[in-house]
């Protein structure tokens, strides 16, 4: 979990490096970054199955092999395309790594102590999110970008050898006989996902003709799987998976919104602090660092309060703290200054980090054995497509709030304006997520009451 969010963010802060090493534009190596975000979410769902039907054991350690061998390719690519194709599958790695951790964790830890092992995988996660600019900063002065894939490398290396290690071999799919694997709806899914995320993430944040071909292909490609699976002899998402107490699909949902708004944070949040409090990118960086560090510290505490309270009723404690952290952050950070900015985002991390443990352990621990890897898959997929959407629709909605297209010379009254009009809208998408936690949880306590008469 801690190598794949690292994965992510530690190749942002080569990307001025690559820029002029390759000499490139920066919209071209930023694919360096996209090429590793599109194959984990293309892939995430069907490797997350495909864990279930081969074994999510040796499916992990393929993984980790894949990743640790395209980290490799990495360091000694010989030219941009090079390196974004082995960025590719990079990511690749990354999707087994974290649709098979998730699941295997699910599998192996009592489900009274679900909470706090989601709690720590929240805790990796975030700590490889912080630490990626710092380590890639430290590694790219010392031993230029290529060193950045070869520590990669080596930390897959170790990983590799401790699951050989420590993985017990019964992590794979039960009963004797393989079930089928849904090859045309891994297919269908995956294309999907990759026309809806290259909708969002083409033309520098304008929505253009070819952005409007791709979210119509996305639309189709829905359609179409829906078609596919109900066909399936054995298919990917059963029907009826998604509304089962309405606790998966509520979950996934759910996850979407938060990372949408925790995307906000970190889009708009530069752009913020730069042009309102003329920070330099040092200082930028380490506001934007408290972030993940915050919710680094949460998540151990945070599972404890869901193994002790309950993951529901954590989840919409986590949600009331997000929705609270987003409308007053504005508010605070114009009146209080800087010391406001960090602290609401603080409240916002925080909990977000006890919505992660909570919510999947909510999911995890009401899915069934057999299922593990795909419900970890779809967690880790809802957690993308927000993070990706986020990244589109909350930074036009800053645009539109602060009256310019340009980022990279705003007023102070204008990011102002803009930070308000974005957290407005955030804090929004958070209530939503709280009628839906609220919802769950009523249809939820309904549905035992009755299996108890």
């Amino acid at each position: 979990m801690l190598l794949s969010s690292l994965g992510t963010s530690i190749a942002n802060v080569a990307l001025p490096t690559l820029a002029q090493s390759f000499d490139a534009s920066f919209q071209a190596v930023q694919w360096v970054v996209l090429a590793y975000l599109l194959a984990v979410t293309c892939t995430i769902v069907g490797v997350g199955r495909l864990g279930d039907v081969i074994g999510r054991r040796r499916l992990l350690l393929v993984g980790l092999a894949v990743f640790a061998a395209a980290s490799v390719l990495c360091s000694v690519a010989p030219g941009l395309g090079w390196l974004i194709a082995a960025r590719a599958l990079q990511g690749v790695g990354a999707a087994i790594m974290m649709a098979l951790t998730m699941a295997l964790v699910g599998e192996a830890i009592p489900k009274a102590r679900t909470g706090r092992a989601m709690g720590l995988l929240g805790t990796l996660s975030a700590a490889g999110t912080a630490l990626g600019p710092t380590l890639g900063g430290m590694l790219i002065a010392v031993g230029g970008w290529q060193a950045i894939f070869l520590i990669k490398f080596q930390l897959a290396v170790v990983a590799l050898l401790l699951a050989l290690l420590g993985l017990p071999a019964a992590g794979s799919s039960t009963g004797d006989a393989r079930p089928p694997f849904d090859k045309a709806g891994v297919v269908v899914l995956a294309m999907t996902l990759a026309a809806y995320a290259l909708a969002m993430t083409l033309g520098n944040g304008r929505f253009g003709v070819v952005n409007g071909a791709l979210l119509l292909a996305a639309i189709i490609g829905a359609v179409l799987f829906l078609w596919v699976e109900a066909r399936a002899q054995a298919p990917l998402l059963r029907p009826g998976l998604l509304g089962q107490e309405g606790v998966l699909g509520a979950g996934l949902a759910m996850s979407v919104l938060v990372n949408a708004v925790v995307m906000a944070t970190l889009v708009v949040g530069p752009f913020y602090l730069a042009s309102v409090f003329a920070l330099d990118s040092t200082r930028v960086g380490l506001v934007m660092s408290s972030g993940p560090l915050v919710a680094a510290f949460a998540g151990m505490p945070a599972g404890r309060l869901v193994d002790r309270l309950g993951a529901q009723w954590m989840t919409i404690v986590g949600l009331g703290a997000m929705a609270l952290g987003a409308f007053a952050l504005p508010a605070l950070a114009a009146t209080v200054g800087l010391p406001g900015y960090v602290g609401m985002l603080a409240v916002i991390t925080s909990g977000y980090a006890l919505f992660q443990a909570a919510n999947n352990t909510a999911v995890m621990i009401r899915s069934s054995a057999d299922q593990h890897g795909l419900v970890s898959g779809l967690l880790n997929l809802s957690r993308n497509l927000g993070l990706i959407t986020g990244a589109s629709f909350m930074g036009a909605v800053f645009a539109s709030g602060a009256g310019a297209a340009d980022f990279t010379s705003l007023a102070q009254q204008a990011a102002s304006s803009g930070l308000a009009a974005a957290f407005a809208v955030g804090g929004g998408l958070m209530l939503v997520a709280l009628l839906i936690a609220v919802r769950t949880t009523v249809a939820t306590r309904r549905a035992v009451l009755r299996r108890a008469e």
